[in-house]
């Protein structure tokens, strides 16, 4: 018995003169298609396309959809907020100590410092989590102008440092203002934006004015202060802002090279500027100095960290060889503490905080949740990137803090307050019956509102009690009885229950007559 093929007989090859077996199935295949609709062979998907298939079904997986969507994406951001800012603390312990026992101070001030800030503001980040946004429109042009009038007070009563004048002092403690201009900028530039949706397609309108005079305001008060890697934060802020709301990318061109322009302008007139440079590239100083040696230093550490490290507090760096090692330099600390596992826990963590972000810019419709939520991602992951530039040496040095890990009361609690931000738009995507409930609510008709309803449960309460229930019952007889209603039926539908009285018996006519 000889048993049939199994491959079909159109896929052999034809005799000569005879069409192909692909021919024909192809042109069979064409007219199956075209008379009765049969159903082709499924293309070829591309990886690029499976890749965001795969994306999209994870995220789908792990937030859910519709009204099933359970806040995965705001307990991201919270535990990774939540976890750096612990490990900042930590780190600024262990990174200044040494210094600290050497000038003669408690080795646990600044992280003292760092954790009453680190307080305050996950309470702010808490409280902004749980109110609506929208209210941030009506504070967005004060809080500009006081983002603005205090750049202007650093400069006449402001704290120099490291050759920037950047600090106010207040009491025992030291204001940043340009560290609250970043979210003030971030606020006034979606609400101005939001306003000017429809025609930011013209270049005037996309200037001005967001561009000018608003954005070159702060940045100009922050320049004058010299304190240029805080002002290349605040570009990045700009142009985030402008990109969320859909400003054509040809403005972007022109605009990266007036700014590319203007920043080596201001390199060149800057000493100090370019011998960073030139050490970056390994050249020497005119006057013999070296700029990148806490750089240098950096990777020092990141080196002898090894894979686990050299054990938590245990840095040989911090001895003076990184001179302030608790602020900007402190990622040299945790790869020199904790080794390479450390430095890719708070890369993770970073990487984690950004798409989550990135999750709830993507979901929004509205222009100001989106550029607000868009400049808060790009402003928190490109200062970290930045920040981990310079350290490992793929920048020159330039003073830029790590958000949350870097020592910095200012820095560290405007960075929650815009967790705090991104934490309310992602609130608002949970389902309803899965959101936090709300512990403030702002506004004057909201406080009327919240007084009103508090007064009435107070008088219902009250009404509860029997002595309350009689006496209600007793005003609304008399009212009845004064208005000339049946006072009777009144006092009637409000007596107690109990048995009806009984009525006397009717006289009887015949004994009267007799």
């Amino acid at each position: 018995m000889v048993s049939t093929p199994t491959r079909p007989t159109a896929a052999r090859t034809p005799a000569s003169g005879a069409p192909s077996g692909r021919t024909a199935g192809s042109k069979a295949g064409t007219a199956a298609a075209g008379n009765t609709g049969a159903a082709q062979p499924a293309a070829r998907v591309r990886p690029a396309a499976r890749v965001r298939g795969w994306y999209r079904g994870f995220w789908s997986a792990l937030e859910g959809t519709g009204k099933s969507r359970n806040g995965s994406t705001y307990y991201l951001i919270l535990g990774s907020t939540l976890a750096l800012t612990a490990i900042g603390i930590m780190m600024v312990l262990s990174a200044s100590s040494v210094e600290a026992i050497a000038a003669g101070e408690s080795p646990y001030s600044a992280a003292l410092k760092q954790g009453g800030f680190a307080a305050l503001g996950v309470f702010a980040m808490f409280v902004l989590s749980r109110v609506n946004v929208g209210w941030l429109r009506r504070l967005a042009w004060p809080l500009m102008f006081l983002a603005v009038g205090l750049l202007g007070l650093v400069l006449v009563v402001g704290r120099s440092a490291l050759g920037n004048q950047n600090w106010i002092d207040v009491g025992p403690f030291t204001f940043q203002p340009s560290e609250a201009a970043k979210l003030a900028l971030a606020v006034w530039m979606a609400t101005v934006l939001d306003r000017k949706a429809k025609l930011l397609r013209e270049w005037r309108h996309a200037l001005v004015p967001v561009v000018i005079p608003g954005a070159a305001a702060v940045l100009g008060l922050i320049l004058a202060g010299n304190d240029l890697g805080t002002a290349m934060i605040v570009m990045v802020i700009i142009a985030a802002g402008l990109f969320f709301a859909g400003v054509r990318i040809a403005f972007f061109a022109i605009a990266g090279a007036a700014l590319a322009l203007g920043a080596g302008v201001l390199a060149v007139t800057s000493p100090n500027r370019m011998c960073r440079i030139l050490s970056w590239t390994g050249q020497t100083c005119a006057d013999g100095s070296d700029l990148n040696y806490q750089s240098t230093n950096g990777l020092y550490g990141l080196a002898s960290g090894g894979w686990f490290g050299v054990g938590l507090g245990q840095s040989r760096q911090k001895y003076s060889w990184i001179p302030e090692a608790h602020n900007d330099f402190i990622f040299a600390i945790i790869g020199e503490e904790l080794g390479l596992v450390g430095t890719l826990v708070v890369l993770v963590l970073f990487a984690i905080l950004g798409t989550a972000i990135y999750r709830v810019v993507a979901a929004q419709h509205d222009v100001f949740h989106r550029v607000l939520a868009g400049s808060i991602m790009v402003w928190l992951l490109g200062q970290a990137s930045v920040n981990m530039a310079v350290v490992t040496g793929l920048a020159p040095v330039v003073g830029v803090p790590l958000p949350f890990i870097s020592y910095g009361g200012s820095a560290l609690l405007m960075s929650l307050c815009a967790i705090g931000v991104a934490l309310s738009l992602a609130r608002a995507q949970m389902d309803p019956g899965m959101q936090p409930k709300k512990i403030l609510k702002f506004g004057p008709a909201a406080f009327a509102n919240s007084v009103r309803r508090a007064r009435a449960a107070r008088a219902a309460g009250k009404a509860s009690s029997p002595s309350a229930r009689a006496a209600v019952n007793g005003a609304r007889a008399a009212g009845a009885k004064s208005e000339g209603g049946p006072a009777r039926n009144t006092a009637r539908q409000t007596a107690p229950p109990g048995p009806a009285p009984r009525k006397p018996a009717p006289k009887n006519p015949a004994r009267k007559r007799s």
